[in-house]
């Protein structure tokens, strides 16, 4: 039995289909939010849906009977200050809690799902690699913190026994709810958002992050890290694709310091008369105004078969599946 976290999560629901694909017995966590709209049937009914909470120590010994390996991509992506509590306390002691009944319940193979970000942003010319160190946290987003203090409750769990994986998705691009996560990235560019930040970053195919973990989780390699990004590209370039998807207009504006604290501002008060997170805010403006390169050589040297699609092919994909499937705007 595979014990998956975050399996009603973007990436969480890629990785059962995967798994369910290859015939894997798999268990996942659900506290309260519904199986995903875009996880196929044929996959949510044979997977072994347990209620729980990462913060229920107890509950976490109870569904880790008879599991083999954990896959833990669960908890929270935000850039929305008020979030900040609840960041820490799912990514950080969420976290801990999992490697700890680990332990005590004698499953060794843990796999962790962490991010680029628990790398640290900072203004490098050169990509960086997983030998980065953290630069501390100033200047650093909520989420960032988040998931580096998970890291190191994993590492600490190596160190206790554990015989655990950790992997750094970049930004991932799919088909999935463009309320939430990096699919809002799509819901902005349906949305014909005029300005563009000058800032670079990493991206995935979501499919593709999920096919990377599971072979590397299969290659037995233990106690390492590995970044899984597919190109380095401008927020400018991504736009342009994710606009020619929908047949809309790319962004055309640049936006400078001035521009982007005036465009979070107005979509933090649109936000409150749609009753919704906003899409752009101070924290995820500034993300998207800094130069971030990723190099991904440690992945495809040690899966030399493993191909990344390209990114288009991927947009294009996912954005007939937008347009198939419209959600609210």
């Amino acid at each position: 039995m595979i014990f998956v976290t975050g399996g009603t999560g973007f990436l969480g629901s890629y990785i059962l289909q995967e798994l369910v694909a290859r015939g894997e017995q798999v268990r996942a966590l659900r506290h309260a939010s519904p199986v995903p709209f875009y996880l196929p049937a044929s996959t949510a009914e044979k997977v072994e849906w347990v209620q729980g909470d990462l913060l229920d120590v107890d509950g976490l010994t109870e569904n880790l009977r008879g599991v083999r390996r954990i896959i833990h991509a669960g908890g929270m992506v935000s850039f929305y200050p008020p979030d900040k509590k609840k960041l820490f306390s799912l990514n950080i002691d969420g976290t801990a809690n999992l490697v700890n009944a680990a332990i005590e319940n004698g499953v060794r193979d843990f796999v962790y799902i962490s991010s680029v970000a628990a790398m640290g942003r900072d203004e490098m010319t050169s990509p960086m690699n997983e030998e980065k160190k953290w630069p501390g946290n100033k200047h650093q987003t909520n989420y960032a913190i988040s998931k580096y203090l998970g890291e190191m409750e994993v590492w600490r769990g190596m160190g206790e026994g554990l015989d655990a994986l950790i992997v750094n998705p970049a930004t991932l691009l799919g088909y999935g709810d463009w309320n939430q996560s990096s699919c809002g990235l799509f819901k902005m560019a349906y949305r014909e958002f005029p300005w563009y930040m000058e800032g670079t970053n990493g991206f995935a195919d979501v499919s593709d992050t999920a096919r990377a973990i599971l072979q590397l989780a299969d290659s037995g390699i233990r106690n390492e890290k590995f970044i899984i990004s597919a190109e380095n590209r401008s927020y400018l370039d991504l736009f342009r694709v994710l606009a020619k998807g929908f047949g809309k207009k790319p962004p055309s504006q640049k936006a400078g310091p001035v521009i982007t604290g005036f465009a979070w501002r107005v979509e933090r008060l649109r936000s409150v008369f749609r009753g919704k997170k906003p899409l752009l805010t101070r924290e995820s403006a500034g993300i998207a105004s800094r130069k971030n390169y990723y190099d991904n050589s440690k992945l495809l040297k040690a899966l030399p078969d493993f191909r990344f699609r390209p990114l288009e092919d991927s947009i294009f994909e996912a954005c007939g599946h937008y347009l198939k499937n419209l959600q609210p705007v």
